[in-house]
């Protein structure tokens, strides 16, 4: 790889990565957050793009956390009745995690209003075509990039 490619690889990663940097800012100024954090909402959504109870490590791998930081949240979680922990009908040293219906109430309730920030957020500065355009080149960067063997 060329020099000048290297350059150019790591300037479109560094706005790549500050991009949602400046947005998640803005977006934890709103008044949304006060029953639940930003990264308790990101375990609740997490949780409800999943068809069925998943365990820690499959959470973990979807998540900007450290496993023991993820672990103490998910025990929160739990305790505010938002998370529940089943036994792992496959590893009886396992267990799964799946969404309450309470736990599913606030992540329609906080995510409600937190779509509307991201959409107001998104089409400040970027038409129809270029917000398609983005979503098509960050797909291929996540397939592109994820390890085998994980979804």
């Amino acid at each position: 790889m060329a020099a000048r490619d290297r350059v150019l690889a790591n300037e479109a990663w560094e706005t790549l990565f500050t991009a949602p940097t400046t947005l998640m800012k803005q977006f934890s100024a709103t008044d949304i957050w006060r029953d639940v954090s930003m990264r308790e909402y990101d375990v609740l959504y997490t949780l409800s793009k999943c068809e069925e109870p998943i365990r820690l490590n499959e959470l973990n791998y979807h998540l900007l956390l450290s496993q023991p930081a993820l672990s103490r949240m998910v025990d929160r979680l739990i305790d505010r009745g938002w998370v529940s922990r089943t036994d792992d009908p496959t590893d009886r040293r396992s267990c799964r995690l799946s969404l309450t219906t309470s736990g599913w109430a606030e992540q329609r309730r906080v995510g409600g209003r937190h779509a509307v920030d991201v959409a107001r957020a998104m089409t400040a500065n970027l038409n129809d075509d270029e917000l398609i355009q983005l979503r098509a080149l960050c797909r291929r960067l996540v397939d592109g990039n994820r390890p085998h063997g994980n979804d």
